[in-house]
């Protein structure tokens, strides 16, 4: 989903990666690597007894690894629907090495494509279906009404980052929270059959979320962004709706002070003077 890292991180996930795949008995298939955010994981296809998989290795500082972010995809497999098509993850691995905590994942493997390749923004307008826009309705409603004490966004984070990065006043209390995806973006889904990938930073969040976070990182191209909004309108086009924006505006905008989605921030705030003038 992200460039391949630095020289030293890619080669030490690149050895990690290798010893995931030798201790689970699978043997990597193709070149074909996938990167996440600043080498942070690495996946790769590969072949098992059972079959084809993807070995992801998500790696972190010793003293960080483990908690919410590591036991998302478990407790999604536990929790998520069938109404949720995702990856069925077969079986987990933790162990520490040096200053670095891993986690191995092996699930099975998918055959679409992700409709983002190396990052989370929408740059050309992907050819999906009827089906795919209801396949992912019927997902975020499935999804919205799991039970969940995992938490996605925090109500504290809002009270302090929205007036800083907004500008404005502004009443940050949340008034409805459901369960949402939390990192739904085009280089998680998968046309033109969808599966929703990555499912480390699932929990509560502001009602809308998820559709929110899909709806800014199409702002790029004009065309999906109103797809988007026009096949979520029963989510977006609500007071609840418009306040998840606000909140995913606020995330992306603190976000491009890291040097992050930099070519978002001007479409960001012009839907930000659309929403709130």
């Amino acid at each position: 989903m992200y460039s391949e890292p630095e020289p030293d991180t890619a080669g030490r996930m690149r050895g990690m990666h290798a010893t995931a795949a030798a201790a689970l008995d699978a043997t990597p298939i193709g070149s074909r690597e996938a990167w996440g955010w600043r080498g942070r994981t690495l996946g790769r296809a590969v072949a098992t007894a059972s079959g084809e998989g993807w070995l992801r290795l998500v790696s972190a500082p010793a003293d960080k690894a483990g908690g919410k972010l590591w036991e998302g995809p478990q407790e999604a497999e536990r929790l998520m629907p069938p109404a949720v098509p995702r990856p069925r993850l077969r079986v987990r691995r933790t162990w520490t090495e040096g200053e670095h905590g891993y986690l191995a994942e092996l699930y099975d493997k998918i055959t679409a494509s992700t409709i983002a390749t190396h990052e989370p923004i929408l740059r050309e307008a992907p050819d999906l279906d009827d089906a795919w826009w209801d396949s992912l309705s019927t997902a975020l409603d499935a999804i919205a009404t799991v039970p969940s004490d995992r938490v996605a966004v925090r109500q504290e984070y809002l009270d302090r980052a929205m007036p800083q990065y907004l500008g404005i006043p502004i009443d940050t209390k949340v008034t409805s929270w459901t369960t949402a995806h939390g990192d739904l973006h085009w280089a998680n889904l998968t046309s033109p059959a969808l599966t929703v990938l990555d499912w480390e930073g699932w929990g509560v969040a502001p009602a809308g979320y998820d559709a929110a976070l899909l709806h800014s990182y199409s702002l790029l191209v004009p065309d999906t962004a109103a797809q988007v909004r026009h096949r979520l309108a029963r989510i977006l086009d609500t007071p609840a709706g418009q306040f998840a924006e606000l909140v995913v505006i606020t995330e992306l905008l603190q976000a491009t002070t890291r040097g992050d989605s930099l070519d978002l921030e001007e479409p960001l705030r012009r839907r930000l003077s659309a929403i709130t003038r």
